[in-house]
């Protein structure tokens, strides 16, 4: 009699957006603030907020706002701690930096075609949404690959895990911007078997910091 092969091992997978950093507000991708002071109090709580999942390890951007979110994490649950350049934000290119208010008036033109191409069109000197898309593609499957538990937490940036959703779900990219992702959100997934389940988005928010 023919033994079946075991199915493979549910990995569960948290898309954690960092806390609040010194240039919230502005196209921050491949730039490196610190966390804010505000930033700074939220990592007690995001801590406190996963404590409802058992991780195994920590996964984080090499960004400094992502990084130390993720150490706090990690160091609450003495779990190790495992830093990807893949798991930045996309990179805005000539407009890292800037308010959106400041490129209008400083680049009218780009910025009337960026809208009106929105996503198809990068920002000068920046990385196109699919580009990145393929980017986020890649860094989680190779994650995956390197895997030797089954319960991660991932800190990253709000474009990572919106591409994400849009890659597992098939979201419309001109319809990404709308899937909020809020400071210290928790997106929980769960991959089987080459599928992707999505749990819940924008879990565990913390509440938007004031103005």
């Amino acid at each position: 009699m023919n033994k079946s092969k075991p199915s493979s091992p549910e990995i569960t997978v948290l898309l954690i957006r960092h806390a609040h950093s010194t240039m919230a507000g502005r196209f921050c991708g491949h730039s490196d603030p610190p966390l804010s002071d505000t930033g700074q109090k939220q990592l007690c709580q995001i801590a406190e907020h996963l404590e409802r999942w058992p991780i195994a390890k920590v996964y984080t951007s090499d960004l400094k706002r992502a990084h130390a979110t993720a150490a706090a994490i990690a160091a609450r649950r003495s779990v190790p701690l495992v830093v990807r350049a893949g798991l930045r934000e996309i990179n805005f290119g000539e407009w890292e930096g800037l308010s959106w208010e400041e490129i209008e008036a400083t680049a009218s033109a780009a910025a009337t075609s960026w809208l009106n191409h929105y996503p198809r069109r990068a920002a000068p000197g920046g990385q196109s949404l699919k580009q990145y898309r393929l980017q986020v593609e890649a860094e989680l499957g190779a994650i995956l690959k390197e895997l030797d538990q089954d319960r991660i937490a991932i800190v990253t940036h709000a474009g990572f895990i919106r591409a994400a959703l849009v890659n597992i779900l098939n979201i419309a990219e001109g319809s990404m911007h709308r899937v909020e992702i809020d400071y210290g959100g928790v997106t929980v997934l769960h991959y089987t078997q080459q599928s992707w389940r999505v749990e819940g988005i924008n879990l565990c928010s913390l509440p938007s910091p004031p103005a």
